[in-house]
């Protein structure tokens, strides 16, 4: 299990948004280099990034953020939001990201993820992001008719890395992650699934680490790690002892 501790950028700062909307963003740090190497000196071992502002305009917006955080961090990033097209995958992989995630390019050009998986193996996630079942897209700003599951399924022989999982009526609320809709994605799939929206505390890192999670990659964690709720080194101890068990 990978605990991913999340950077969401709006406006060139770090910022965490209530259920997926704009005008409820509270800022947590206003330099985003120096989060990344923050989430990297407490020992985690990934980040995961979205553009907000990219997300809904459709192309990178916080491109001098995330360069900062590339260079603030070893660590492995992925990194979603408004990247739509082939040239845009190979000019942040060029970059240093090690994953980048496709989101409305998923729903809207299916193809396109294919091929760019062909094209850069092992390099391509898939970001689910549901609101009552149904797929969103374009920031949250519109709901699709897809099931998570229907949309996922597409793309079970195209050499997807993962997909990430976001219930956005939990993202930002510390409700808990939405274990029941995961694990049901989980198994419908043979793709890698991390949960993300909603992780309150540790005992959303404990949850993970029940048998069966077992087939879960991880969970992302956002507010809760910058509002204290968890404490990074008691989570990530917790991991690493079930890893050695």
């Amino acid at each position: 299990m990978i605990l991913f501790p999340a950077i969401d950028l709006k406006d060139g700062q770090c910022v965490r948004l209530k259920l997926g909307d704009m005008d409820q963003a509270t800022v947590f740090n206003d330099s985003p280099g120096n989060q990344a190497r923050d989430f990297q000196d407490q020992g985690f071992e990934w980040l995961h990034v979205v553009d907000l502002d990219g997300a809904f305009a459709g192309e990178s917006r916080n491109g001098e953020a995330v360069d900062a955080i590339l260079a603030s961090t070893t660590n492995p990033v992925q990194l979603g939001g408004g990247i739509r097209t082939l040239e845009q995958i190979e000019a942040w992989l060029a970059k240093g990201i090690s994953r980048v995630i496709l989101g409305t390019v998923a729903v809207r050009d299916p193809d396109l993820v294919r091929e760019a998986c062909k094209k850069f193996p092992g390099k391509i996630a898939v970001g689910i992001d549901a609101k009552g079942g149904k797929v969103a897209v374009e920031g949250w700003a519109e709901t699709s008719e897809l099931t998570a599951v229907d949309l996922a399924r597409q793309f079970e022989d195209a050499g997807v890395s993962a997909i990430i999982y976001t219930d956005i009526d939990r993202d930002g609320v510390l409700m808990g992650l939405n274990i029941p809709s995961t694990l049901e994605l989980g198994r419908a799939v043979s793709i890698p699934v991390i949960a993300s929206g909603g992780l309150a505390d540790i005992d959303d890192i404990k949850r993970m680490l029940e048998p069966d999670c077992v087939i879960l990659e991880g969970a992302i964690s956002g507010r809760a790690l910058y509002d204290g709720r968890i404490d990074p080194s008691a989570a990530l101890k917790l991991i690493q002892e079930a890893r050695n068990a």
